[in-house]
């Protein structure tokens, strides 16, 4: 298998899942930054032209979430329950996180750290001011459930952890707003124990799509 990835938001947590199961996967490093998803060879693998993407042999998998379930099965790992009932849960965390959640972590991440890195200028107070008022009130309705559960389906840790997850990684330099949110914080600890969601990323990687 490969899992073509870059150092951002969504890959991050099929690049973590990867490593906690110790997926048989050659990381495949994307150079974003001088357009390497944009030019053919990459766009003949998945022609969305994003990362992250597995390749595992005729299957061309994109979507972290889809590669995330897509590992744990293939590794006989619980993190994806065998229960269908507890599957649906999960089904609904992860659109939950990609509609509310994450869309709005990704929001702060983007103005924060990825404009500067693109060199597109400094955040835009509008745009900041409206993705805080959503992540509080979607961070409020996450930290309820937490306190009534040590994990987010099930009681033990899964795919919906490492997926809801994702904005934490950057929750200092992309300045979340997550004071007051006691129970997000002791997930976050059980989180950060972690070394495959605290490093999700490859120390040293192959370069270039054509590896």
């Amino acid at each position: 298998m490969k899992l073509y990835y870059a150092e951002t938001f969504n890959p991050r947590k099929a690049c973590a899942v990867a490593k906690y199961l110790e997926s048989p996967v050659d990381f495949v490093r994307v150079d974003l930054a001088h357009g390497e998803h944009r030019q053919p060879p990459y766009l003949a693998l998945n022609p969305n032209g994003k990362v992250p993407l597995l390749i595992d042999g005729a299957l061309h998998l994109w979507e972290a979430d889809a590669i995330m379930v897509h590992l744990a099965t293939r590794a006989g790992s619980d993190l994806w329950p065998a229960d269908p009932s507890l599957q649906v849960e999960v089904l609904r965390w992860l659109s939950w996180n990609m509609a509310h959640f994450s869309r709005h972590g990704s929001a702060l991440y983007f103005e924060r750290l990825i404009k500067p890195w693109l060199g597109m200028g400094e955040a835009d107070p509008a745009a900041v001011a409206e993705a805080e008022k959503f992540f509080r009130t979607f961070a409020a309705v996450l930290d309820a459930h937490l306190a009534g559960h040590e994990w987010l389906v099930g009681e033990r840790l899964g795919v919906a952890d490492f997926a809801v997850s994702t904005p934490l990684g950057w929750a200092k330099e992309a300045k979340l707003p997550l004071d007051g949110f006691e129970h997000l914080a002791r997930w976050h600890r059980q989180l950060q124990a972690l070394p495959a969601w605290r490093e999700p990323f490859p120390v040293a990687s192959s370069a270039g799509v054509a590896a």
